[in-house]
């Protein structure tokens, strides 16, 4: 039986003497620093990758490919390596592990948001689309389209598809979960180390407690397959 929180530190530890970091197997401020530092980037070991997810189809790996690019172009210091791996955790489980952007089952049927209600209740226009979800990581409600539309420049709301397009839906839910857009939860309110508990307690960013420990297994994974040169 893998133990997360060993495999989380050594995991830890081998991206800290990559970076030049202090080795501890924590991923504290100093070893983000040092990162930072080093003007390294974060790729993947598809190896490991492999090992502990399987064969990958080409799709798969286009959608690994999509979320890390624009990982690396975010005008960011603050993504850590424990950030990615419980954002590809996030993408892989809420994906069905197609790591593709989709459209939420159903498209609202049943859900507020799905009887044009916004989250505050209030009615919108008919003349509008229905905010249902989009995206690796589920965009729900027009005042979230409008924020995410205001944030990034695309206009989302006019356009809810363009929450479809990899690029799109990989800056979508980088924003969503370093600022907390989604719950008013952020990444930094609960992983501060790289640590398999924190990755258990991250859920709450998307959505409570469910599949809290399947996914923060899936993010000790990611962070050991995870690579800086």
């Amino acid at each position: 039986m893998t133990d997360y929180n060993l495999l989380a530190k050594a995991a830890n530890r081998r991206l800290q003497s990559a970076s030049g970091a202090v080795i501890d197997g924590y991923w504290g401020n100093g070893s983000q620093d040092a990162l930072n530092a080093s003007s390294k980037q974060i790729t993947y070991d598809w190896d490991k990758l492999r090992l502990h997810f399987g064969r990958f189809t080409q799709s798969q790996v286009d959608g690994f490919n999509a979320v890390l690019d624009a990982i690396n172009k975010y005008d960011s210091n603050e993504i850590t390596p424990p950030y990615i791996a419980y954002m590809l955790a996030t993408a892989w489980h809420e994906t069905a592990a197609t790591m593709q952007p989709i459209e939420e089952y159903g498209k609202g049927k049943g859900r507020p948001y799905g009887k044009r209600l916004d989250i505050h209740g209030g009615q919108y226009s008919s003349s509008l689309p229905i905010y249902y979800g989009r995206g690796y990581v589920q965009l729900t409600w027009l005042t979230n389209y409008v924020f995410m539309k205001n944030r990034l420049g695309v206009d989302f709301v006019n356009n809810p598809e363009l929450a479809l397009d990899p690029k799109h839906a990989a800056d979508i839910m980088i924003t969503g979960m370093l600022e907390g857009s989604f719950t008013g939860k952020s990444l930094s309110k609960y992983i501060n180390y790289g640590l398999y508990f924190e990755f258990v307690n991250a859920r709450r960013i998307i959505n409570g407690t469910d599949k809290d420990k399947m996914i923060a297994a899936y993010a000790v994974k990611f962070l050991d397959s995870l690579t800086i040169i």
